[in-house]
């Protein structure tokens, strides 16, 4: 499949971007393991400066598909009662998320995202602005495609675009809430986050107002993460 037949394809150009994400994540996981750090002798801050190439990546991708992503509507924003829903959705989020980090409701352990490991001040400002970006800006767009614009409706018929955005089947609605926590470390978080945002696209009918709450509780996080140092909450 040549690549205008991959950028025609409208579930290849919603879950490209998130499998791209998710490789990058594998990849840094890898690079955490002692045994692989010990035999490439590196330091933790090559992690660090995967980030923005993962953010760019990523954003380059959504950024050639744009053309696909009918469903996404920015004058949305404009319709100034549910843009304030998904401002209060975005920001009831993360005061939720940041209560809900106890050990049992926790896979694995979150080493997080720690700039200070970096010497320099310069890369230090720097990696903290592409993470921002990265987490306010591309992730929302990038997630939000795929578990609310694609995933959902796929779980109802495989020809998607045949399903109206917003349009509630229990099945999708559980499914896509339990999937998409179990993506997250704090996987309970993550369910109380799919589902807000569920309920958020029923409510709307508008991915760009989930969009907008996703990054409203991913900006708020990382300034709670830069005020606390609670890293790993990154």
């Amino acid at each position: 499949m040549n690549i205008r037949k991959l950028q025609q394809n409208n579930t290849f150009t919603r879950v490209a971007p998130f499998a791209l994400f998710m490789v990058f994540i594998a990849l840094e996981e890898a690079l955490r393991n002692p045994n692989i750090k010990d035999l490439f002798h590196f330091s933790d801050s090559v992690i660090l400066c995967l980030y923005p190439i993962k953010a760019l990546s990523t954003g380059l991708l959504i950024l050639m598909f744009r053309r696909n992503y009918t469903e996404l509507h920015w004058q949305d924003l404009g319709k100034l009662p549910a843009t304030l829903l998904s401002l209060a959705v975005g920001i009831i989020v993360f005061i939720l998320w940041i209560q809900m980090d106890w050990p049992w409701a926790t896979i694995g352990t979150s080493g997080g995202y720690n700039p200070t490991l970096m010497s320099e001040n310069f890369t230090y400002y720097l990696l903290i602005v592409f993470r921002i970006v990265g987490a306010a800006l591309i992730v929302p767009i990038m997630e939000e495609l795929f578990w609310r614009s694609w995933l959902l409706r796929y779980l109802i018929s495989k020809d998607f675009q045949c399903v109206e955005i917003g349009r509630f089947s229990l099945s999708s609605f559980l499914i896509g809430a339990i999937m998409f926590g179990l993506e997250h470390n704090l996987w309970l978080a993550g369910i109380m986050a799919g589902v807000c945002y569920n309920i958020l696209l029923y409510r709307t009918r508008s991915i760009a107002q989930c969009i907008l709450a996703h990054a409203v509780t991913n900006f708020m996080l990382g300034l709670y993460v830069l005020q606390t140092g609670r890293w790993e909450f990154w």
